[in-house]
């Protein structure tokens, strides 16, 4: 997938005619009560980012966010903002070339009927269309975290990019959310979810087979606690008030990555959001580099 390209015209006119506003609330923006088909990584063998006409040099992107609890809002910044700012942010700074951008509801495996859901690969409107298609099943326990692992897995092993096959380029998987992560997953649970019949997998694999295909980066909402032993130097830390600047942290390690210096990313800013900023992108690697 990943035809067409993103236009600001396309997105005004998704909104209007969703009804979609400042105003609007997390459950009248994700209509759905059940997850959709096509987002059921169990019936997905692969998801596919190929280059095109359009797309010469497609770069895979996947964005994946916790929707446990009252993460709700986390869910509508995306939908009525961030996402939209990160895609024409994209295409007017040009850090990736051609961004494909996939979309993942995460939830708790060992206690939500629909712990991972994924969008396609896509590079035009259908990238807001079918994150509206995703069910917010607000679950999750307190049991220790959530399962942002599923979807390095989901990355690892069900996701094809030509990036990676023809000029191995890296892609980038951002998981966004305010809790831990669990620290492994057990067979019962990849086959639930995936069915696979794969052994256990414990995070340090699950990590290292996604980032052969993907720099993994995670935002972690007001607690960082564990991520940063979790993915060290790739974790950036932000106030649950300071969500608006979701789309610029995007941007800002996408530029960083390609070798754009942090100083220089801030100066675009002006003081007080550059200052927020500073902050949270300060304990990533890259901002030493």
């Amino acid at each position: 997938m990943g035809r067409g390209s993103y236009t600001a015209s396309d997105w005004n006119k998704l909104k209007a005619s969703r009804g979609i506003n400042e105003t609007s609330t997390a459950t009248t923006i994700f209509k759905n009560t059940t997850m959709k088909d096509y987002c059921n990584p169990r019936l997905i063998n692969m998801r596919e980012s190929c280059d095109s006409d359009d797309s010469p040099a497609a770069t895979p992107i996947i964005i994946g966010f916790d929707v446990t609890g009252s993460m709700g809002y986390l869910a509508k910044e995306l939908a009525t903002n961030a996402l939209n700012k990160t895609v024409t942010e994209i295409y007017r700074t040009k850090p990736v070339t051609d961004p494909h951008i996939l979309c993942a509801a995460i939830g708790d495996v060992k206690c939500d009927k629909y712990p991972l859901q994924v969008t396609q690969f896509e590079a035009d409107i259908r990238i807001v269309e079918q994150l509206l298609d995703l069910y917010l099943e607000g679950g999750g326990g307190s049991n220790g975290g959530e399962s942002y692992h599923l979807l390095w897995y989901f990355a690892a092993h069900h996701t094809n990019t030509d990036a990676y096959n023809k000029r191995h380029q890296k892609g980038f998987l951002f998981t966004i959310g305010d809790d831990d992560t669990h620290t492994f997953l057990s067979s019962a649970e990849i086959d639930r979810v995936f069915g696979d019949k794969v052994l256990f997998q414990s995070n340090n694999p699950l990590i290292r087979a996604a980032s052969e295909k993907y720099e993994l980066f995670h935002i972690a909402i007001t607690n960082a606690r564990q991520w940063k032993n979790v993915l060290p130097g790739r974790v950036v830390t932000i106030q649950r008030n300071q969500i608006s600047y979701l789309s610029d942290i995007i941007i800002a390690i996408l530029e960083m990555s390609a070798g754009t210096k942090l100083q220089d990313i801030l100066r675009r800013y002006d003081r007080k959001s550059a200052a927020v900023l500073a902050v949270a992108l300060s304990d990533l690697a890259l901002a030493q580099a």
